[in-house]
């Protein structure tokens, strides 16, 4: 995984006019930031060696990176879902290999719900924590017959 991570990067790097140190992964309804980055030049997922390809209608499918304000940024635009068949190594390749190109803060943005009445469609949240559903049965089966060394 680490050489993939490797060669995925040093392809993109070799592509960088920029250094961003700042990301955003631009979910369901923030799309349309991309029209606020300027100086932008991007690149297709579908020419980087190694990164999935978004199948879901409306990811198009490209990095982006330019200026936003007065920051380096590097964008997603489109990304990968468990649900698409992708194992969770995949959907996540992008975010290590952000890291690998120095990438320090990750802003992640999607279409969320929340129990709370005072949320309002389009509010802005800031999510702390979730619930993971997506163990698999080998992580349930070790929770589950794992005794804490205090109890032994």
């Amino acid at each position: 995984m680490l050489a993939k991570i490797q060669e995925t990067a040093s392809f993109i790097r070799e592509r960088m006019r920029t250094s961003p140190e700042n990301a955003i992964i631009l979910g369901t309804g923030l799309g349309s930031l991309v029209n606020e980055i300027t100086d932008k030049y991007e690149i297709k997922y579908e020419d980087i060696p190694n990164f999935p390809i978004s199948t879901v209608e409306g990811h198009t499918g490209k990095l982006i990176f330019g200026k936003l304000g007065e920051k380096d940024i590097m964008a997603m635009q489109g990304r990968f879902h468990y649900y698409e068949g992708y194992s969770m190594k995949e959907v996540t390749f992008p975010i290590r290999v952000m890291r690998e190109l120095g990438i320090k803060t990750l802003f992640v943005s999607n279409a969320a719900g929340g129990m709370n009445p005072d949320f309002g469609i389009g509010d802005l949240m800031i999510i702390t924590d979730h619930i993971n559903t997506f163990l698999s049965i080998r992580s349930v089966a070790k929770t589950l017959i794992t005794v804490p060394a205090s109890r032994t």
